[in-house]
């Protein structure tokens, strides 16, 4: 539980690039550290982008490749320029004292950054996340030491990670590990199967308080008249037509994509086949 400071909002991409450079780790490192890119608001630090860092450390000193992370953090400026740093993360489950003299290379780089730790190896059984923020604590005139103090997390996603992390997920329940991706009518499928699944669930809800088994909630009231008022007044006749009309505007293009593929696929083949050239003979009598 966090004592103050903001919300941080860590998105799946990350997490799966931590995982990735923990794997590929150099032989003999205990954990690997990186660079935290993302946004900031008044309540809220969101991390939508990290890359690992070199460094090696040993139990008396700790050495970070700070000309790498410059660069990297250039070249990740010219592909997103919104990103900013905000923080660092590194693998393992405790505050190590090295963990201090990074955090204050990073003080350097943005103010008031984030420290997330992972833990990779599992050691508590599951993969435990935690961001730290630090404050320094001491008297005046006095050495001053640094105290990490924990933040909420929350996990966010945009819409094209949810197809991702939904594929993860599909992989617990099969004995290789292993998915496929699913065709793009089977997604349609399984997604109005879920929006069904959902308007059954609000339906049993409002039947529920009406019939007084559930107390009301003012704030679930709220958000139903909210999503209400955003569908749009659109009689059953006119929906069908344009359902029927944007369904046939998808068959010709699939139709017209792949009648394209089989021309490329057809001239290629005619391309790589050999021309033989037959002789003929006029004779002028």
């Amino acid at each position: 539980m966090s004592v103050y400071g903001p919300v941080v909002k860590i998105h799946p991409v990350v997490l799966a690039s931590i995982g990735d450079s923990y794997e590929r780790r150099n032989e003999g490192a205990s954990r690997v550290i990186g660079t935290l890119l993302g946004t900031i608001d008044k309540h809220s630090v969101e991390v939508t982008n990290c890359f690992s860092v070199p460094h090696n450390e040993s139990e008396d000193e700790v050495a970070v490749d700070m000309e790498f992370a410059k660069n990297m953090y250039e070249l990740h400026k010219r592909v997103s320029p919104s990103e900013v740093i905000i923080g660092w993360y590194a693998t393992g489950f405790d505050i190590t004292e090295h963990s201090v003299l990074i955090h204050e290379y990073y003080s350097r780089e943005a103010t008031n950054p984030i420290h997330l730790t992972v833990d990779t190896a599992l050691q508590s059984g599951k993969m435990n996340i935690r961001a730290y923020v630090s404050a320094q604590m001491g008297v005046p005139g006095k050495t001053v030491g640094v105290m990490f103090t924990p933040l909420s997390v929350r996990y966010v996603y945009y819409d094209t990670e949810r197809i991702g992390v939904d594929l993860l997920q599909r992989t617990r329940v099969t004995p290789s590990r292993t998915k496929g991706l699913t065709s793009d009518l089977s997604q349609v499928a399984s997604s109005a199967s879920r929006v069904q699944d959902m308007l059954a669930t609000v339906l049993s809800y409002i039947e529920d308080v009406l019939s007084g088994k559930v107390t009301a909630d003012n704030s679930v009231g709220r958000f139903l008249m909210d999503l209400v008022n955003k569908v749009p007044t659109i009689s059953a006749e006119d929906f069908e037509t344009m359902l029927n009309s944007n369904i046939n505007d998808l068959l010709m293009v699939t139709y017209l994509s792949n009648l394209t593929q089989a021309q490329i696929a057809l001239n290629e083949k005619l391309r790589l086949r050999p021309t033989h050239y037959t002789a003929i003979h006029i004779y002028h009598c």
